[in-house]
């Protein structure tokens, strides 16, 4: 199975996308982790994102789609994927399907997450990581104290940088301006796209998820 999660940042898409990589035994791709990983190893490809992941602006397409390529290219993705946060713009669009007709991968199914803005708001600024593990916590779910509960270190909960309030609107601006068309993009080429509220409780929207992947499957 080839899936792409789309919608605004903290709708929801990397919570779901963790669940079905375990669900149908397939890679959770995101980029925005893998960007991460690289900034925090000192990459030169990490130096150079960094200061534009911070500001949340978009990584730059060559940056984005190399990596994309290298990972669907891997071993790891020969029985399908799960693509969360790429592609964030039309170019980047063009340039996945250009690498899908490469490397012959065919039906691939667009889900797209649907949140208010104000909620997205909320959800994002209570989001906690571990700098020692880097395991994701929420204080709308979660209870944290001076212990990270995942890997027992001390001191190591903190706000990442492109979790906070101004950063997050203007990742939210960003997207109005450069991903929503990227819905018109796929929808004028007759994607498989299937709309999701973001709305709920987890158990619940991922339930939704798969009876609709089921209908899609069974036509």
């Amino acid at each position: 199975m080839h899936l792409i999660l789309f919608g605004p940042p903290g709708a929801g898409k990397g919570t779901q996308a963790k669940i079905l990589s375990q669900k149908f035994n397939i890679p959770h791709i995101s980029t925005g982790d893998m960007l991460r990983e690289a900034v925090a190893n000192q990459t030169e490809l990490g130096m150079k994102a960094k200061s534009i992941m911070e500001s949340g602006q978009l990584v730059p397409d060559d940056i984005m789609i190399g990596i994309v390529k290298d990972t669907l290219s891997s071993t790891k993705c020969k029985d399908g994927f799960i693509l969360d946060g790429f592609p964030r713009t039309v170019e980047q669009a063009k340039a996945l399907d250009k690498i899908f007709k490469e490397l012959n991968i065919k039906e691939v199914i667009i889900l797209d997450f649907n949140l208010d803005e104000e909620e997205i708001i909320r959800r994002v600024t209570n989001r906690r990581s571990c700098k020692n593990c880097g395991a994701l916590f929420n204080l709308l779910y979660d209870k944290l104290d001076d212990i990270c509960p995942n890997c027992g270190a001390k001191g190591t909960i903190y706000q990442r940088d492109d979790d906070k309030e101004d950063v997050i609107r203007k990742r939210i601006e960003v997207y109005k301006k450069s991903t929503l068309p990227v819905k018109k993009y796929y929808r004028e080429n007759d994607a498989c796209f299937i709309s999701i509220d973001g709305f709920g409780e987890i158990e619940q929207i991922t339930q939704t998820i798969l009876e609709k992947l089921t209908q899609v499957k069974v036509h």
